[in-house]
Parts: structure tokens; C-alpha cells; sequence
């Protein structure tokens, strides 16, 4: 109860707060937060994806590039940063989870915000579910 309280809270502050209001926390998060390079629709078509040593993955297909399944611990060690996940170890896409945890400990005491921070990585996981064709 306390952690869903707490994201609850994390979703009305910050800069997502107005889009989440509207749509899901994931997705609202996805939009402030990744669609500058995975583009809007999850395609890897982002306005900055040019900009980029690497370029980002269509997250559209990472089912069908895993038998049909959904990689959800893999998609959220790579959003999280805190996993080594091979082939992101040089990567362009920032370590989510730093910078969620820096914004969190504004609000939050330490514990509060890793459950925070845990909790937004996981609604953006799963909205990148979502996108699956």
C-alpha cells in the first residue's frame, strides 16, 4: 500500500504529471523520456536518433525477436541501468535509473525513492510492452 501511494505521488509531481493525468504514467514517461530517440511510437524514428552513435532499437519488435515473448527483465535492465546487459555496454541511452533516483531523493527518503524509482522503470516497461506489433 505505502509503495502505491508513493507512485502515486511520484506521478503527480514532476514533468510527466500533466501527460500522465491524460494517459498512463508508462506512457507519459515514454514520451517525456525515451520517444526523443525511440520516436513517439517506439520505431527508433526519434527526431534525435540521428544524433546518435548507435542507433535506438525499434522496441515495436522485441517479442517477435524473442519467440514471441515479451523480454520483460531484459528491457528492464536496459531502461534501469543497473544491469550489464550484453551489448549495451557502451551506450548512448542514459542509465534511467540515476537520474530517476536523483529527482525521487528530492521528494522522497532513500528507501521511499528506490521504490519510486523501481516503480517508474517498471510503468515504462510496461508500456513498452504495449507497443509490441
Amino acid at each position: 500500500m505505502k509503495i502505491l501511494a508513493l507512485f502515486t505521488m511520484a506521478m503527480l509531481a514532476g514533468t510527466v504529471s500533466a501527460l500522465a493525468q491524460q494517459m498512463g504514467y508508462g506512457q507519459a514517461e515514454f514520451l517525456n523520456s525515451c520517444a526523443m530517440c525511440h520516436g513517439p511510437e517506439g520505431r527508433g524514428d526519434g527526431e534525435y536518433a540521428i544524433n546518435l552513435s548507435t542507433q535506438p532499437a525499434d522496441l515495436t519488435q522485441l517479442s517477435r525477436r524473442n519467440g514471441g515473448e515479451f523480454p520483460f527483465a531484459r528491457v528492464f535492465g536496459i531502461i534501469d541501468g543497473r544491469f550489464i546487459v550484453e551489448g549495451h555496454e557502451g551506450r548512448d541511452m542514459p542509465r534511467w535509473n540515476r537520474l530517476f533516483l536523483q529527482e525521487d531523493l528530492e521528494a522522497y527518503s532513500p528507501e521511499e525513492a528506490e521504490a519510486v524509482t523501481r516503480e517508474r522503470v517498471r510503468q515504462l516497461t510496461l508500456h513498452v510492452e504495449t507497443l509490441q506489433r
